[in-house]
């Protein structure tokens, strides 16, 4: 058991959790930096979370859902108030209404986690503030500190299979429900490269390609929100052309960016997409949540090849535009 300590404080008004694990700081903070890790313990063994966005830097923010054994829902969030890389992090974190809309019937807590190296290996220790001994009285009572023990008994498992999810193991499809799904990756190299490798036109042509035989004709990049982008592909004999439009709606230079996205000539709703980078262990962690109108279109894209076309792009991205980290 990974808990070395749970204590309560009602004078100071805190609860705090210590958990030491075999491995390095770099790995533990991974399973927290990583979303597809962060999953597979933050909640209760009978409620498993699922991350539908996780901006892990100062002013972003996580969107989760945890959900229980009968298919009851508990939407949460955190808010991420400063984050010191491989060292600690600190967050509002509360209960939501629906994702992303915080409920303001319920408490919100400051939560710190600190990150450090002990013996053989590492040390997380976490730190939930309250704002009055009332609620934290509430929470206790609603299980919290039960919860955060059943969480951190799951990371054992987590921390042993980060194999799977390193630099090298390909791009990776989730579906997190009917209407979200996230796309995710390693790449060998820095945040700062992998953002300038997705914005920039001539880097774009050179490996944004799917499988050979192609070619970007078009690839007018959107560079203030609001402003419209389209890219169009085709075959280097210039037969079976397509393409994607759409508008920037967010961004955060070199972390966050969020875009509509219309196959050309196509009437659907279309998709939004939410790309995060953040810096992992062998590179840069790059995912897409992509958001559809409904469940038959997001099989109807997912089953075009998309994934495949991407790990394509991804494998010439690192290998003929990136200079190693």
């Amino acid at each position: 058991m990974p808990i070395t300590s749970v204590s309560k404080d009602t004078d100071d008004l805190t609860l705090t959790v210590v958990a030491e694990f075999p491995v390095p700081v770099r790995r533990l903070w991974d399973a927290y930096a990583d979303p597809r890790l962060l999953e597979r313990f933050w909640g209760p063994v009978e409620y498993p979370a699922s991350f539908s966005r996780h901006d892990m830097f100062p002013g972003g923010e996580s969107h989760y859902v945890m959900t229980g054994p009968e298919g009851d829902t508990s939407p949460g969030y955190w808010r991420f108030l400063s984050v010191d890389e491989g060292k600690g992090f600190e967050v509002e974190d509360g209960f939501c209404t629906e994702p992303g809309v915080p409920d303001t019937s319920m408490p919100a807590m400051r939560m710190t986690f600190a990150f450090e190296e002990v013996g053989d290996g590492s040390r997380v220790t976490t730190t939930t503030w309250f704002a009055s001994l009332e609620d934290l009285e509430k929470l206790i009572g609603l299980g919290m500190d039960e919860g955060l023990k059943s969480a951190m008994g799951q990371m054992d498992a987590v921390l042993a299979d980060l194999a799977s999810y390193a630099a090298g193991s390909g791009t990776t499809v989730e579906l997190l429900d009917d209407t979200h799904a996230r796309v995710s990756r390693v790449v060998r190299g820095t945040v700062d490269q992998v953002w300038h490798a997705h914005h920039d036109p001539e880097l774009m042509r050179r490996w944004m390609l799917g499988p050979d035989g192609w070619v970007m004709s078009t690839c007018d990049v959107a560079t203030e929100v609001g402003d419209t982008y389209r890219y169009e592909w085709e075959q280097e004999d210039g037969s079976n052309g397509f393409g994607f439009t759409g508008e920037l709606l967010e961004e955060q230079p070199p972390l966050r960016s969020v875009t509509t996205e219309r196959m050309i000539g196509m009437d659907n709703e279309g998709v939004r997409n939410e790309l995060t980078l953040r810096p992992v262990e062998g590179g840069t962690l790059v995912s897409t949540v992509m958001t559809f109108p409904s469940r038959e279109l997001r099989d109807q894209i997912l089953g075009t090849g998309m994934a495949e076309g991407m790990e394509i792009s991804y494998a010439r991205l690192e290998q003929d535009v990136l200079v190693p980290a």
